[in-house]
């Protein structure tokens, strides 16, 4: 699977005198492929595995939408390993930086599949007729008090048998718990490169923007969304991929 050119990331390698709230801007989508891959433990896992979910619940004339597509990464990995006919992707992204970006990495997708690239808010997005929404490590960055909405008009728009693919970075209710897997993922950090400035800079940009819950939490709302079951199929330090039934 061809994945997007990676250029490094070193946003946060000079010191600052104040640290800026983080924000995918044209600086950050620069280098997004390697931030997030150096960054998250188990993202390269939960990309080739998205391939093999798609293969399993895309149904013919349905959509597939990924909701904060930033790259295409998502997209590629789908495409690459879905031979179900008649499906489009809907890539949606309210970074014009990262959509420019986004469609010269689907050029093989779009030689099989129709890909629909929108830039514009996921919580104004219409879902219809889909058979998988992914929403990558996206949802953490909604306001709390929104989330149950934009995940109810998700399962809403599933078509029967629709999943949702949600990853995100959580949060443990055990202080001693959460203490050890920060520490793990800062170990994870370094282990790709990161100064310890970067980490404690990166760290302070993303605190209030990016809002982490627990699993707990997570599970309720899916419920709540009326979402009939969901399971956690892939979990790495701090971060978990649920899958949500309609």
């Amino acid at each position: 699977m061809p994945e997007p050119k990676a250029n490094k990331d070193q946003v946060y390698a000079d010191p600052r005198a104040q640290v800026a709230a983080f924000a995918f801007d044209e600086r950050v989508a620069d280098v997004f492929d390697d931030m997030i891959r150096r960054s998250v433990p188990g993202y390269g896992m939960t990309l080739s595995l998205l391939g093999i979910i798609a293969q399993h619940y895309a149904k013919p004339g349905t959509r597939i939408y990924d909701l904060g597509c930033s790259l295409g990464a998502g997209i590629a990995s789908m495409g690459a390993q879905l031979t179900t006919p008649d499906v489009s992707f809907v890539g949606v992204d309210n970074s014009a930086a990262m959509l420019d970006r986004c469609r010269p990495n689907l050029a093989t997708v779009e030689k099989q599949h129709t890909v629909e690239l929108l830039c514009q808010d996921i919580q104004k997005t219409p879902i219809e007729n889909a058979s998988i929404v992914a929403l990558n490590f996206t949802l953490q960055f909604i306001p709390k008090d929104e989330r149950l909405e934009l995940l109810t008009r998700i399962r809403e728009g599933l078509a029967p048998g629709g999943i949702l693919v949600l990853s995100e970075k959580i949060l443990f209710d055990d202080p001693q718990i959460q203490a050890d897997l920060t520490t793990l993922h800062h170990d994870f950090k370094r282990s790709q490169g990161y100064s310890d400035l970067e980490i404690a800079q990166k760290r302070a940009a993303i605190e209030n923007v990016l809002v982490p819950e627990t699993i707990d939490a997570h599970e309720a709302r899916l419920s709540a969304a009326g979402f009939a079951r969901d399971e956690i199929w892939l979990q790495c330090f701090n971060f978990a991929s649920f899958l949500a039934f309609k």
